[in-house]
């Protein structure tokens, strides 16, 4: 299975608007040497990181995209239960998302969230929470039942209200994946080809705490710090930059820690992966 030779994670943002500071892009190669932020100073689009992918990512990058591919689907049986338009797979959900919101600029995905039926299962801004909202955080996929049993802090991808909500980047990062769709795999919805480039999904925490991060100090803001956790996960020390932002360093780490990752089989089968596959997806490096 490890066959990559680069390694490469995309810190993602959901926000409204067409260039957005929360993204960020870092890289590297196989051996020890520290990723590399990827246009450096650059405010990245949604659009621009798209054609990073297709165009710019070397051939065979294991890339790490910080977002849910999918919505909640194995605790009722459906994405949308009592809609008749639920989809059926992962795949059909990026289509219906990316189809609604054809005309919502920069892969945002406002019509999707405020459509009549799609809408009752969210919690938006205002106090409007769906009445298939659920209970306390939402409805959680099994991935991430699995990750608050490992003492980690999933959001529920059904709540688009306050700084950790992760609801609007999964949606708008479905649309940029059924773009993709034809053109990358993404595992686990798709097998890992021979060669080539693969998507996975990842979580910028479980980086943090492979580096020796205490939870709830996850985030890094100054050079010693980076270099610290790097070594601990077997990287020599990064190149200098500009801003120590939660975004920059968040990508420089989790892709060294990526390199280190990929090379662990039991990551891509981890118990429970075959029966949500289809429909959910998996975080790479949840056990």
């Amino acid at each position: 299975m490890p066959r990559f030779t680069h390694f490469a994670v995309a810190d993602w943002s959901g926000a409204v608007g067409e260039r957005q500071k929360g993204i960020a892009i870092a890289i590297c190669q196989e051996g020890n040497a520290a990723p590399l932020l990827v246009r450096p100073g650059h405010i990245w689009s949604r659009q621009d990181v798209l054609e990073w992918i297709i165009a710019e990512m070397p051939q065979d990058t294991l890339l790490g995209l910080d977002l849910s591919p999918a919505l909640p689907f194995a605790d009722a049986g459906s994405y949308f239960p009592g809609w008749l338009e639920s989809p059926l797979d992962a795949r059909a959900l990026w289509a219906l998302v990316d189809d609604m919101c054809q005309d919502d600029p920069h892969f945002s995905v406002s019509s999707f969230v405020d459509h009549p039926e799609a809408s009752r299962h969210f919690r938006r801004h205002g106090g409007r929470t769906g009445d298939h909202f659920g209970i306390g955080r939402g409805r959680l996929r099994v991935v991430e039942q699995r990750q608050r049993e490992q003492q980690l802090s999933p959001y529920s991808c059904f709540n688009l209200v306050g700084a950790a909500q992760v609801g609007k980047s999964s949606l708008s990062g479905m649309r940029v994946l059924h773009q993709l769709a034809q053109r990358l795999p993404v595992w686990p919805f798709d097998r890992v080809p021979h060669s080539g480039p693969t998507i996975v999904e990842i979580y910028t925490s479980l980086a943090a705490r492979a580096a020796g991060i205490r939870t709830g100090l996850s985030k890094i803001r100054d050079a010693a710090a980076l270099d610290e956790a790097l070594d601990t996960l077997g990287s020599a020390p990064h190149v200098p930059i500009a801003t120590y932002s939660d975004h920059a360093t968040d990508a420089i780490l989790t892709s060294a820690w990526l390199r280190t990752a990929a090379t662990d089989m039991t990551l891509w089968n981890p118990l429970g992966l075959a029966e949500v596959a289809n429909t959910e997806g998996w975080t790479f490096g949840v056990r």
